[in-house]
């Protein structure tokens, strides 16, 4: 039985999903859930999936095809029918609302091209990582959606609960759980239900997700199940055993939403061959939350930097940056690029998950 005083409604889920329509108080509430979810939905695979996207001098195309983008699923790749699917919108609103795929797509359409990244493995997060790729979303904006429900005063946060649920690491989970801030709302972020023209596939949230566009890809949920408006973050391990960062003081943890400033190199290619005193283009993508001011190759292990022309930002899409240097000695050189933000924000030679990112090269007479 749910735990005492717990009330479920019928909205139109097909008999194998439940809804609710209040909002998560507690970890029993959110454990019942999770067992309701994993008993009764099908899952292919089960358990963590994932598929590292191609590798940075692979990522040669502006919009990142589907075959190259990051599939991360932490306890499965849920099966759902679109047909029996709805999306819950609820907690401090005034009209909560339960949303069809149809309904939603009734609703202005919105399309965006985007950086989309992964923010690492939550248990090593300082390791640095290049997971990335740039892909156009299409959907209802998530502001449009609240709108309709009516935001209470006082709701300060966006909770959005998946499908998905069970184990991880070992560790039962319940359901996937994260939140963002609701100031963050106005900033274009979706329920996408297209990736790059077509409809999402299963393994990237069919039938629709949330995504936030600068924000790291954990933050997007898929197999969107629930929308609350609440006035604290929500408990989930996904809020509070893993994905959190100390802040520079080391005394607290700082949520992992925005993404740093970070940049690759594309071309030239690792060991790739370079003719001695033969000036060379080198280029690459550089992104991040905040604008960037700057964009850097160095070609001698960072003693000097040489600025890159960095083109115009547009929406959260990643900018191509470029440079033409020439190698005066023979040998083995690394190329690395260093992407700077207008607050001053810089990437770091190591130790975080968007350190510096070199490319070795070999430079021929």
């Amino acid at each position: 039985m749910p735990p005492r005083g717990m009330t479920f409604r019928n909205t139109g889920c097909a008999d194998h999903h439940v809804c609710f329509s209040a909002a998560y108080p507690t970890h029993e509430l959110e454990h019942w859930i999770g067992i309701v979810s994993s008993a009764l939905i099908k899952y292919d695979p089960r358990g963590f999936h994932g598929r590292i996207p191609a590798e940075p001098h692979n990522l040669t195309e502006r919009v990142t095809p589907d075959e190259k983008t990051i599939v991360l699923c932490h306890m499965g790749v849920p099966i759902l029918d679109e047909r029996n699917w709805t999306l819950g919108v609820g907690g401090m609103v005034r009209n909560p609302l339960s949303l069809t795929l149809s309904e939603i797509k009734a609703f202005p359409k919105a399309e965006l091209t985007t950086v989309h990244q992964c923010a690492g493995s939550p248990v090593d997060p300082e390791r640095p990582t290049q997971r990335v790729c740039n892909t156009t979303l299409g959907g209802a904006r998530l502001r449009d959606v609240l709108d309709r429900a009516g935001v209470e005063a006082g709701a300060a946060f966006v909770w959005s609960e998946g499908f998905d649920s069970g184990s991880f690491r070992e560790f039962e989970c319940g359901p996937y759980i994260k939140d963002i801030g609701l100031d963050r709302v106005d900033r274009d972020v979706l329920i996408a239900y297209e990736m790059n023209g077509q409809p999402l596939s299963h393994e990237h949230g069919y039938p629709a997700r949330l995504f936030i566009p600068g924000y790291y890809g954990t933050n997007s949920v898929k197999w969107l199940r629930t929308i609350t408006l609440a006035s604290s973050r929500v408990a989930s391990p996904f809020t509070t055993k893993w994905y959190t960062d100390f802040d520079e003081t080391g005394a607290r943890t700082v949520p992992v939403w925005s993404i740093a400033p970070q940049s690759v190199v594309v071309s030239p290619t690792p060991r790739q061959n370079i003719k001695q005193n033969t000036a060379h283009d080198i280029w690459g993508w550089a992104w991040g939350d905040e604008e960037l001011a700057s964009v850097q190759v160095s070609i001698d292990k960072g003693q000097t930097w040489h600025d890159c022309k960095l083109e115009p930002r547009s929406g959260h899409a990643w900018q191509r940056f470029e440079c033409n240097l020439t190698f005066a000695q023979p040998g083995l050189f690394t190329i690395k690029s260093r992407a700077r933000s207008i607050s001053g924000a810089v990437q770091p030679e190591e130790g975080r998950r968007n350190a510096i990112y070199s490319v070795p090269v070999n430079i021929v007479p």
